[in-house]
């Protein structure tokens, strides 16, 4: 296996994209009412979690981003192509994420619209961080 060492600033610049996009999307010019109606959270218990969730999206993102990077350079090493950064983000969120948010939606009887707001954030950020880790090494 060959050894990968990770640009920290393009993780770290993985990880302020990925808290840029969530608060649009998450916020009322974004999703915020439909993902409140249907998350079955209140604004006040949104704003009360909103330090620790922070804090563990800022760690899991950093984890996603590193996992990315892997995955990219196992994919093509040399590549620096930011179709390669798309293409490999795509089919980690299509083969990964998606399948994971699908079966959470049904399983916990959460309408299409849940999905497609989580998973449309997760598919966007994970692109961009694709790209990001691609153009940034």
């Amino acid at each position: 296996m060959p050894e990968i060492v990770p640009n920290i600033w393009a993780l770290v610049g993985c990880v302020v994209i990925r808290l840029a996009i969530g608060a649009v999307w998450y916020s009322p010019v974004g999703f915020l009412k439909p993902w409140l109606r249907m998350s079955g959270v209140t604004d006040q218990q949104m704003k009360a979690g909103m330090a620790k969730a922070v804090i563990t999206d800022i760690l899991f993102s950093f984890i996603m981003a590193f996992v990315l990077l892997h995955a990219i350079r196992y994919a093509l090493p040399t590549s620096h192509s930011a179709v390669l950064g798309l293409t490999v983000g795509f089919l980690n969120w299509l083969g990964f994420v998606a399948p994971v948010q699908a079966g959470a939606i049904t399983y916990e009887r959460k309408p299409f619209g849940y999905f497609a707001i989580n998973g449309g954030y997760q598919l966007v950020t994970i692109l961009l961080m694709g790209v990001v880790l691609i153009v940034w090494d």
